[in-house]
């Protein structure tokens, strides 16, 4: 069978479908398959503490190492995500083809490695290749974590574990402000330190080893998991001596699967990747926001703030996982995408609302239920992702998958926020103004992508169970 015609032998399936797929083993126990969850949890949280910890000692780094702006913005920027995303890539391939496990107490030992190194850097070009490692290192956590958990949970158990998952983003967040403050205090009140074997560091440097070192622990500890048996919709095929056995899919009909679903993947990601612009976007700028229309200090308002992520993020991603579930057990086979759809539409009224408000306190409580629905799609997107895909091409699309997010997300959410104010009101005081307009029309534009992609996905769904059929049979 030539491989480029994968798409029409699978079209073929679909009008004359073979007989059910072989019966697989039980899943694992629900115990320890939750244990695994909570052990990629930890490695999670460290992950997001060790990529924002630099955001704040900023004032510290510069004063100490002579940086400008440009510098720091190109550690925080290009030296971390250019490399995330892209080697997410190839990394997100040997998932699909390799021990995930391995793959994934490899990166958090060396993500966490480069981020103590980060604490030696005596000039600015050391600091830039250390920021590099930790992006590579952090490149095979999730594709691989989200691999992992599909074949340890059932589907109609598979937002809720994915939800889980990702509270690690926001109790890292939560942890990252509250050492960002011990850090800040260190440095102001502590002279420069000598360490045995590193030498002469300046006081915020050892904060580098207070987040680093404990990510070699945990990636002894992650090595400890077992690896699941791949299961759901796998290719296999049978060899002379009668044992049927799981294929390889060649990285060609990765490409020509990914091609045939164009449109359901597409619109997916675009929903979940504006849906991610309008949370980065609003998150980055609401403490400025605070500052600038009420008065607060920074430290109040990014406190405040922080806590209500931490506890309304992590609700959120939770409830929007099992909401994705709910909904498929009601008999939607596409109702994570209605889910994370219909997201949009009801983060809308809170977005609008928050920064018109007069009072601080009532804009801040209108930012608790924003956070809680804005971070359902954290929980249901990469589920339906997951549902969509054969076992062998997971983890390559989670890694497409993040590099379209973060690419939109990251990189255009806080900068329109920004581009609005200064370019379209010319005044910095202006700011609400700005979030009050961006946001909502990212989240409408994300909602009517979101329904554009329902229909598509049921199809793909039939394409996914066409192709299993056709791959038992070999």
């Amino acid at each position: 069978m030539s491989e480029i015609d994968v798409a029409s032998e699978v079209e073929e399936v679909l009008h004359h479908p073979a007989s059910a797929p072989a019966v697989e083993k039980p899943y694992p126990n629900p115990a320890y398959a939750w244990y695994v969850v909570a052990v990629l949890v930890v490695a999670y949280t460290f992950s997001f503490i060790d990529r924002q910890i630099l955001s704040l000692l900023v004032g510290p780094m510069k004063r100490d190492l002579g940086l400008s702006d440009t510098q720091v913005s190109l550690l925080q920027g290009i030296a971390f995500a250019a490399f995330y995303t892209i080697m997410g890539l190839p990394i997100g391939r040997m998932v699909d083809r390799r021990h995930r496990v391995s793959i994934i107490a490899i990166g958090v030992f060396a993500w966490s490695l480069m981020t103590a190194l980060s604490g030696t850097a005596k000039v600015y070009w050391q600091l830039f290749v250390y920021r590099m490692g930790v992006g590579v290192g952090e490149a095979a956590l999730t594709p691989a974590a989200y691999s992992i958990i599909s074949d340890y949970f059932p589907p109609k158990r598979l937002g809720v574990a994915i939800g889980v998952y990702g509270m690690g983003v926001y109790i890292g967040a939560g942890l990252a402000l509250v050492i960002g403050s011990i850090a800040i205090n260190i440095a102001t009140g502590i002279g420069d330190v000598t360490l045995p074997l590193v030498g002469h560091i300046y006081s915020w440097q050892l904060v580098f080893f207070v987040v680093g070192l404990p990510g070699l622990a945990i990636a002894l500890w992650v090595r400890t998991l077992r690896e699941p048996d791949r299961r759901g919709h796998i290719r296999r095929e049978t060899g002379a001596d009668g044992v049927t056995r799981d294929a390889e899919v060649p990285f060609r009909e990765v490409l020509a699967y990914i091609r045939a679903n164009a449109r359901t993947f597409l619109t997916m990601n675009l929903c979940f990747a504006l849906l991610a612009m309008m949370a980065y976007g609003t998150s980055a700028w609401v403490p400025t926001f605070f500052v600038r229309t009420y008065g607060w200090t920074a430290v109040e308002a990014g406190q405040t703030y922080g806590l209500i992520i931490v506890v309304f993020g992590t609700l959120g991603v939770v409830s929007g996982g099992a909401a994705g579930d709910f909904v498929c057990a009601r008999g939607y086979r596409n109702g994570r995408i209605i889910v994370m759809a219909l997201t949009g539409l009801v983060t809308l009224p809170f977005a609008v609302a928050f920064p018109l408000m007069n009072d601080p306190r009532i804009a801040m409580a209108l930012l608790a239920p924003a956070s809680f629905f804005a971070t359902f799609t954290t929980g249901v997107g990469p589920s339906a992702l997951q549902e969509m895909m054969p076992n062998q091409m997971r983890g390559f699309a989670s890694a497409l998958s993040g590099l379209i997010v973060n690419f939109i997300g990251l990189g255009l959410g806080p900068t329109s926020i920004a581009l609005v104010t200064d370019y379209v009101f010319q005044d910095e005081q202006m700011l609400r103004y700005s979030l009050a307009y961006v946001p909502p029309v990212v989240l409408i534009v994300a909602a009517i992508i979101g329904f554009l992609c329902v229909r598509p996905y049921v199809v793909s769904l039939d394409y996914l169970q066409a192709w299993s059929d056709k791959n038992e049979k070999q």
